[in-house]
This record gives C-alpha cells, sequence and structure tokens, in this order.
C-alpha cells in the first residue's frame, strides 16, 4: 500500500486545522469517504431523512419566538396556546408558511424515514457488521416518535387535546406504576397547563438533543464499517493493492453529494407542493377537528392518532381479551410497544447467508411483501372508529406483523438464496 501523502494546509484554513479537525473530518466524511459505486433510488432517504430534520429545526425555532404554551383562556375565552397559532398564521408576516412547513415536514419525515426503514429490509442493511448502526437507527425513531407525540399537542386543538389523553391514560394500564407514571406524564390528573409546559419543553430542547446526539452516532457508526449497497457485499474486501482503495467504490463527494441534490429537488417539488396546495393533507397531517380550541367537556365522536402512529394504535387496539389476570388495555399497550422495539432486533433475527433481497430467496420476498400490506392495512384501520369487522382484519395483520418478526430466524434459515458475486454487479 502506497505511503498517505500528508498535505498541510495554511492561512486561516491551516490555523483552524491546527486547533480543530476541519480539513480531515472532511476528507473522512466526504471527499475520501468511500461508497459502494451501485446505490440506487432507495439510497435517497438517508439524505433526505437529515434534510427534513433540518427543516423541522429551523422553522421550529422561528415558531417558539412567537408561541405560548399557555392552556388557560385569554379574554376572547380561547386558549392562549391555540390563539397564538392562530396568531401565528394570520398575523405573523410569512407565519403561515413556517408552521405548515412544519407540520408538512412532520409527516414528510416519518414518510422518509419510513422509506428508509423498508431500504434496510430490502437489502440487509441491518446485518454484520452494521448492527449498531440499525441499533442507533431504532432509537432514532423512538425519539421521533416521541418528539412528533408531545409537538401534536402543542396547538392544543381538539385532537391534540383528547390524543393525548387517550395516549397518556395507556399507561395507567401498567401494573403497580402505571397511575404513578401517568401522573408523572401529564404533570396533573388531566391533559392541563403543566401538561402542555411539560410537553413544550421536551419537544424544544430535551428530545431534539437527544435525537441530534442519535443522528450523529448514527453517521458516525455508518461511516466506520461502510455503507452497504444493493448488492449486500462489502467493498472494503476488494481493494487496490497499490491505494488500498476499495475497487467497487467511489467518493461520496462529489459524485453522491452531487446525486443526492437530484433527490433533494425531487422531494422539495413535492414538498412545496403539499405545502402551498393541500397543506393539510387531506386531514391526515392536520385534522379538521385540530382546528377547534381544545374543550375538556366535548368529546371528539371519533378520536385517533396522527396517520404515522396508526399501525401501531391499530395493533394496540388488536388485543381485546384479558391474559393472566391482567386487563386487554395493558397487553395491548405491551404489544404496542412490542411492535417497536422488535424492529431493533433484526439483526440477530435474520438467519440468511444473503443480506440484499437481490440474491433471498421466494420466501422472505414473501414474507416482506405481507409485512408491508399488513403494514399499510394497520395504518388505515387505525384512522376508522373500531368495528368488530375491523378489528378481526387488525388481529389478523397485527398476526403477521410478528409473525414476519418471530417466524424469521426459520424462514431465513430455510430459504433458498442464489449465489452472491465477489463483486458489485451495479
Amino acid at each position: 500500500m502506497a505511503a498517505e501523502k500528508q498535505v498541510t494546509t495554511t492561512g486561516i484554513l491551516g490555523w483552524i486545522d491546527e486547533r480543530f479537525p476541519l480539513t480531515s473530518s472532511y476528507k473522512a466524511h466526504l471527499s475520501e469517504y468511500y461508497a459502494p459505486k451501485n446505490f440506487n433510488f432507495w439510497y435517497f432517504f438517508g439524505s433526505l431523512a437529515l434534510l427534513v430534520l433540518v427543516i423541522q429545526i429551523v422553522t421550529g425555532i422561528f415558531l417558539t419566538m412567537h408561541y405560548k404554551p399557555d392552556a388557560n383562556l385569554n379574554l376572547a375565552g380561547v386558549p392562549v396556546a391555540f390563539a397564538s397559532v392562530e396568531y401565528i398564521m394570520r398575523d405573523v408576516p410569512g407565519g403561515w408558511i413556517i408552521r405548515y412547513m412544519h407540520s408538512t415536514g412532520a409527516s414528510s419525515f416519518f414518510i422518509v424515514v419510513y422509506l428508509h426503514m423498508f431500504r434496510g429490509l430490502l437489502y440487509g442493511s441491518y446485518r454484520k457488521p452494521r448492527e449498531l448502526i440499525w441499533i442507533f437507527g431504532t432509537l432514532i425513531f423512538l425519539a421521533l416518535m416521541a418528539e412528533a407525540f408531545m409537538g401534536y399537542l402543542l396547538p392544543w386543538g381538539q385532537m391534540s387535546y383528547w390524543g393525548a389523553q387517550v395516549i397518556v391514560n395507556l399507561f395507567s394500564a401498567i401494573p403497580v406504576i402505571g397511575p404513578d407514571l401517568s401522573l408523572l406524564i401529564r404533570g396533573d390528573y388531566v391533559i392541563s397547563d403543566a401538561t402542555l409546559n411539560r410537553f413544550f419543553s421536551f419537544h424544544v430542547i430535551a428530545v431534539p438533543l437527544v435525537l441530534l446526539g442519535l443522528v450523529v452516532a448514527h453517521i458516525i457508526a455508518l461511516h466506520e464499517v461502510g455503507s452497504n449497497n444493493p448488492d449486500g457485499i462489502e467493498i472494503k474486501k476488494n481493494k487496490d493493492p497499490a491505494t488500498g482503495l476499495p475497487l467497487d467504490g467511489i467518493p461520496f463527494h462529489p459524485y453522491y453529494s452531487v446525486k443526492d441534490m437530484v433527490g433533494v429537488g425531487v422531494f422539495l417539488f413535492v414538498f412545496c407542493a403539499i405545502l402551498f396546495f393541500a397543506p393539510e393533507g387531506g386531514g391526515y397531517f392536520i385534522e379538521a377537528n385540530n382546528f377547534f380550541p381544545a374543550d375538556p367537556m366535548v368529546t371528539p365522536p371519533h378520536i385517533a392518532p396522527v396517520w404515522y402512529f396508526t399501525p401501531f394504535y391499530s395493533i394496540l387496539r388488536a388485543v381485546t381479551y384479558p391474559l393472566f389476570g391482567l386487563d386487554a388495555k395493558f397487553w395491548g399497550v405491551v404489544a404496542m410497544g412490542a411492535a417497536v422495539v422488535i424492529i431493533a432486533f433484526l439483526p440477530w433475527l435474520d438467519k440468511s447467508p444473503a443480506k440484499s433481497i437481490r440474491y433471498r430467496g421466494p420466501i422472505y420476498k414473501i414474507w416482506l411483501a405481507v409485512f408491508v400490506v399488513s403494514f399499510i392495512i394497520l395504518g388505515y384501520l387505525g384512522v376508522l372508529p373500531p368495528t368488530p369487522g375491523r378489528t378481526l382484519v387488525s388481529q389478523i395483520c397485527a398476526l403477521l406483523y410478528f409473525g414476519f418478526f418471530l417466524l424469521m430466524p426459520w424462514y431465513s434459515k430455510v430459504d433458498k438464496c442464489k449465489p452472491v458475486p465477489e463483486r458489485v454487479t451495479g
């Protein structure tokens, strides 16, 4: 292997490099970070997730300048929090677009993250040596759910209020500690001003700090072991003897940084189309009930969380029978939590000799298709009022959801895979 050249920077850049690893960080994570040369469409979503995170942080900062987390009524008899959102929408210059960017960005974030996770299922991005990357990613998903849930209460609309009431009350189903835990989360016996201030603090300070830390850890871990690719081949195993560089890799910058700009352009086009023409997303991004101030004395006919929580909410509602002396509500909470946590165990559940779906056998492909369809059906049923028929479908889909994970050690081992090539195929 040829000796690496030590290039010394001069001037202002040299002064900075003596005190901060600017140039070396740029090389390690961009210009000299070698990524597989066969990235495809599915690899846009990692950078898009980072873009949406920036959008959420920037718009959140501007919203915080005018928002007041106060559930008390003003002189007009409207909660101050709700009135402050209306003030942002109507009186703050450009406030309406900032608010809609933030609300549309929340749904966009989950769309991008779900597609990013699906890419991992397609190409085995959770397999050795990327287990820690996957765990960090699952923790990011959990932090994102917490951030979205707490932010959803802040407009203090009808669905915000009653949705939070239902979800927080679920914790009371936990034996022994449940009632005290619910009281701790709310800060009161009901959703009130104390809850609003508590959620506001977590939404704008605590959870974003955790989220940013996890994102940094996720990227550092990724760049330590290298990116996966559609063939599931480790490009570090095939290096040029003269340079020590991967034969099937290319520098991330400028090749993929420029390519990502195409994905960014398409994303922003769709994002702006929704932002300007359908910011409520047909009632899925912002429900109609949330345009009315929260009223503790009037319960909406149907309470449902935002669409990105509904698959897990359907799993919760699918549990209707008590077990071991504990009521169905408790086991529903357990099932809902398990549906998220089980994702982190994929690296140890998958026993297939092939990582990528390109070389896996038909059993995995069928199970993945069943999993995706079940997830979509659960999401759709979660926004609808429960009926006996819908509950039965939810129960079947919940079983298929967990079956994808719990049966994976068996079906991934017996599945007949194609031979995996030594080099990437493009």
